[in-house]
């Protein structure tokens, strides 16, 4: 991306940013106005400051939502189920293992079994902390 395309890109967001600041602006006016003749001056300010922190918890809720780690399914069981979840998770490094796998299977058969082992026997995962 060049400097050119860069500035522009800042200068849009930008300019949204200054709109969508005007347009609360203007919403917030209107509701104002709108509700003074009922509750006076002091009322009309109180609704407009509960709008906006309506809409403040509002945003905050789908923030915090989105924010929120997707649930990681169960642990695999099985020896094949935990190399494919493996592989599917990290292909370049399990192509580098195999390829590592194979060139010690051929100088000593005997690290092919400790590796086998390894992931038939696995580790414990750390313990959660609560919050």
């Amino acid at each position: 991306m060049n400097l050119r395309r860069l500035l522009l890109v800042l200068a849009s967001i930008t300019a949204l940013a200054v709109s969508a600041g005007v347009i609360v602006v203007a919403l917030a006016f209107a509701l104002y106005a709108g509700v003074k003749p009922y509750v006076g001056q002091a009322g009309g300010a109180a609704v407009v400051a509960a709008a906006a922190a309506l809409l403040i918890a509002v945003l905050g809720l789908v923030v915090g939502a989105a924010a929120k780690p997707k649930r990681r399914k169960s642990e695999p069981e099985g020896l094949i189920e935990r190399v494919t979840e493996f592989v599917r998770e990290k292909p370049i490094l399990s192509a580098a293992g195999a390829l590592a796998a194979g060139l010690l299977a051929i100088t000593n058969p005997r690290y092919l079994g400790a590796m086998a082992r390894s992931f038939v026997e696995g580790r414990e995962p750390p313990p959660r902390r609560r919050r």
